[in-house]
C-alpha cells in the first residue's frame, strides 16, 4: 500500500485558517486552538502585537457540537476572544498544566505523557495523551521562560488511527520522543509556518518551518499530514508554497492533505 492509498480512507479534517481545525474521531468532535476573530491587531504578552491578516473560514455558530477542545496554549493567535467565549459551551478543554489552572471551568491540563480517557458514543473510549512541545529553539526550560508552556496531543483508541496534534512545537527532539512511544502515526496535524519575531531567539522560528515539518513527518512515519498554522497571521514567514516545496524535495508530497476549507 502506498502512502496515498493509506490516507484515502482517513477521516476528513475541516480547516478554518491559522491553527484551527475540526475533526470527528471515534464518534467525538475535536476542535484545535479556536480562533475566529476578525483580522486586526491583537495584544500579546510583553507588549507585542499580533496582526491577523485574513478572516477565518467559518464562525463558531457554524461548528455544531464540539466535544473537546485541544488547546496547545493560550496566545492570542491560538485562543482569541471568540474562542474563549465558546469554551463555556464545550464539555472539556485539554491544554497545558498552567493553562488548565488559569482557564478553570471545564479545562484540564495535561503534563507530558498524562492521559485522559473519553467515552465514545456507543461504547469504548478514546485516549488523549499530552506529549512534549517546545515553543522555540533551544532547551525547553529556557524557551518556556519566554514563550510559556505548550502541549501536543496524541489520540488513540481500539480500531482507530493514531493521530498526533503537534501544537506550537519547534523541537524535532520532542517529535522523536513522541514517535518513540506512538509511531508510526496515521494522521499528523502539524503546526508549521516558521513564525518569527525580531529580537526573540535571534529571529529563529518559534514553530516548525517547512523543512523541519517534512523531517517531522519522516520521524513520525506519518501516513498523512494536515499542515496548519501557516497562514492568517503576519508573523508567519512560510506559507503553503514553501510547505509544498519542502515536502516535494523530501519525497513526501503524497503525504500532504490540505483539509477541507471552512
Amino acid at each position: 500500500m502506498t502512502p496515498a492509498d493509506a490516507t484515502s480512507d482517513q477521516f476528513p479534517v475541516r480547516v478554518f485558517g491559522g491553527p484551527t481545525v475540526l475533526f470527528e474521531y471515534g464518534g467525538l468532535r475535536f476542535l484545535t486552538d479556536p480562533t475566529f476573530d476578525a483580522p486586526g491587531d491583537y495584544p500579546a504578552p510583553g507588549g507585542a502585537v499580533l496582526t491577523k491578516t485574513a478572516p477565518s473560514a467559518g464562525s463558531p455558530a457554524e461548528l455544531g457540537l464540539v466535544d473537546v477542545v485541544l488547546l496547545s496554549h493560550e496566545h492570542a493567535d491560538h485562543l482569541d476572544r471568540s474562542g474563549r467565549a465558546l469554551l463555556a459551551d464545550v464539555p472539556l478543554t485539554l491544554t497545558t498544566p498552567d493553562g488548565g489552572k488559569l482557564l478553570g471551568g471545564n479545562a484540564r491540563g495535561l503534563a507530558d505523557w498524562e492521559s485522559v480517557e473519553l467515552d465514545r458514543p456507543g461504547g469504548g473510549t478514546v485516549t488523549v495523551t499530552g506529549v512534549p512541545a517546545v515553543h522555540g529553539p533551544g532547551p525547553r526550560e529556557e524557551v518556556e521562560a519566554f514563550s510559556g508552556q505548550v502541549v501536543g496531543f496524541v489520540l488513540t483508541g481500539d480500531g482507530l488511527p493514531t493521530v498526533y496534534v503537534s501544537g506550537d512545537n519547534a523541537s524535532l527532539g520532542a517529535v522523536r520522543e513522541t514517535a518513540d512511544r506512538f509511531g508510526p502515526v496515521d494522521t499528523a496535524v502539524l503546526f508549521a509556518g516558521a513564525p518569527r519575531f525580531e529580537g526573540l531567539f535571534g529571529g529563529a522560528p518559534l514553530v516548525l518551518d517547512s523543512a523541519t515539518a517534512a523531517e517531522a513527518t519522516r520521524i513520525l512515519g506519518a501516513r498523512r499530514v494536515v499542515p496548519v498554522h501557516y497562514d492568517s497571521w503576519a508573523h508567519i514567514t512560510e506559507g503553503r508554497d514553501a510547505l509544498q516545496a519542502a515536502f516535494t524535495a523530501a519525497g513526501l508530497a503524497d503525504r500532504l492533505d490540505w483539509g477541507h476549507l471552512g
